[in-house]
């Protein structure tokens, strides 16, 4: 079964965007691997452009809600399918999908792990860039150049960085070149991260949080996420530093653009659409009003329903 799942992997995601990588190497002037992967990443990143911007505008629109959301926990004093069913058609009447934010990262994750596949095989064995391409592409002077003599495969970046080559390995100690891609990665990771965050200066850490909890403090779920997205604007920068030291520098040169393109694209979406996203959500607040109404005219359309049904049965006996 993981086998099967391997195959259809390679063919529909693995090797087309391996080659889309190696179209790109082969027709560039200089055929830098550095510089084609940074122009992969951005082909790739404005592709997203449309996921990215309903990805902001949904984060936008669920940080203006934040007080209706509580309001709403207010006023289903504990009852969860109140609180549930308010926010559900909170969410529908505004056009919100609070679960939007995953398509990036659903888009994202297999294009890494076919991009760290593609140069894993490289790594191990150079003439991959040959058995794992499309024998279409051999016809390109560059890609014939290198079956003559695979050393011709340039997989460095500038060449000043070897981009098969990890920041930390045995024997070597630290390659510093790979280390400043690493860390450059990490970095911009931090700060785009941090540009979507929601900023409060009473907000509690969670530990804080935590500790009321235990103590039997009832405590705001809307806080316990903000808490928990605070955690991770460390967190997840910190995994990748560790993670990203032992790997192929190609993969952090592609997180560092895509980091640093995903920032670029955020920043003018922020500042061009700012008014768009927040009309979006600027309307009547839902109310268990508004739902009991909806609930009554539905039972009314029934009931009406019914009674005409009933004269129609009336009629066809007469």
């Amino acid at each position: 079964m993981f086998h099967f799942i391997g195959q259809v992997f390679n063919l529909l995601i693995a090797r087309p965007i391996f080659n889309l990588l190696i179209l790109i190497l082969a027709i560039i002037p200089g055929h830098d691997f550095g510089v084609a992967i940074i122009i992969f990443t951005i082909i790739i990143r404005l592709a997203m452009y449309p996921l990215l911007k309903k990805q902001l505008h949904s984060a936008i629109a669920m940080r203006k809600l934040q007080p209706e959301l509580k309001r709403i926990k207010k006023e289903a004093a504990g009852d969860r399918q109140k609180e549930s069913q308010l926010m559900m058609a909170l969410y529908k009447e505004r056009g919100i999908n609070p679960f939007s934010s995953f398509g990036i990262i659903l888009v994202q994750l297999p294009i890494l792990i076919a991009l760290y596949a593609g140069i894993s095989k490289m790594i191990k064995n150079p003439n991959a860039i040959l058995s794992f391409s499309y024998s279409w592409t051999h016809h390109l002077p560059y890609m014939q150049s290198v079956y003559v003599n695979i050393h011709n495969f340039n997989r460095s970046f500038l060449g000043l960085v070897d981009l098969t080559k990890p920041a930390l390995g045995h024997g070597y100690g630290i390659y510093w070149p790979a280390m400043v891609i690493v860390i450059c990665s990490v970095v911009i990771q931090y700060i785009q991260s941090k540009q979507l965050m929601m900023t409060d200066k009473n907000a509690r850490g969670i530990r804080q949080i935590f500790k009321d909890t235990a103590s039997g403090k009832e405590v705001d779920q809307s806080e316990v996420q903000a808490a928990t997205m605070r955690f991770t604007l460390f967190f997840i920068p910190g995994f990748l530093f560790l993670i990203s030291i032992s790997l192929a520098p190609a993969l952090s040169l592609y997180w560092f653009t895509g980091g640093l393109v995903a920032y670029i694209q955020q920043s003018y979406i922020l500042r061009k659409d700012v008014t768009e996203m927040e009309a979006s959500v600027d309307k009547t607040p839902v109310t268990a009003e508004i739902i009991q109404t909806e609930s009554e005219n539905n039972s009314s359309k029934n009931k009406k329903n019914k009674t005409s049904k009933k004269h129609k049965n009336a009629k066809h006996r007469r």
